[in-house]
């Protein structure tokens, strides 16, 4: 069960916008993962309406609103765009942790930081170059595109073998 994110970045559409790219990464792995806006809507149902309670709730309460065997949380550290007068940096920086249904103790836990940094054309031409580059900062600034950098980091953190999760039961890799 993937419960509701916790956004510590400045960016109020970041917990939504992540949500839609957590689901994938985790089922592939072999695992049956509980629609995120439907446990969304039954914690809310519950009194949970907000990701903070939901992160000091207990496991056991939450996985048993289920019937969930782990529980995953996760927490967006970063999620901007810092603009540096010819480039504009993108930053998703994220923290993950899955906790024991049954016991609440930690199972597994990662953390990823991803940026990308769009790198403008070399036409020959400096003054060219220079108004391009300018102008790329500027629209990665004003309407940057994290959701690439949020899917990396989920593939990143849960690959296995490495950092990531073993196969599931519902697992081709087994």
């Amino acid at each position: 069960m993937i419960v509701p994110v916790v956004n510590k970045s400045v960016n109020v559409d970041a917990p939504n916008y992540f949500l839609s790219s957590i689901t994938l990464p985790v089922a592939e792995q072999g695992y049956y993962v509980f629609p995120v806006n439907m446990v969304k809507r039954v914690l809310e149902d519950n009194g949970l309406s907000d990701a903070d309670m939901v992160h000091r709730a207990s496991v056991q309460k939450l996985a048993s609103l289920f019937g969930a065997d782990a529980v995953l949380y996760v927490n967006i550290e970063r999620w901007d765009a810092r603009y540096y007068v010819i480039s504009t940096t993108i930053t998703v920086k994220l923290t993950y942790e899955i906790m024991d249904g049954k016991t609440g103790n930690p199972l597994w836990l990662d953390s990823r930081i991803v940026q990308y940094t769009p790198q403008g054309s070399s036409s020959g031409n400096p003054i060219a170059d220079l108004i391009v580059d300018v102008a790329v900062a500027a629209m990665e600034k004003a309407a940057p595109n994290y959701m690439p950098l949020a899917k990396q980091a989920n593939a990143q953190a849960f690959a296995y073998p490495g950092p990531g999760i073993p196969p599931g039961p519902y697992s081709s890799q087994k």
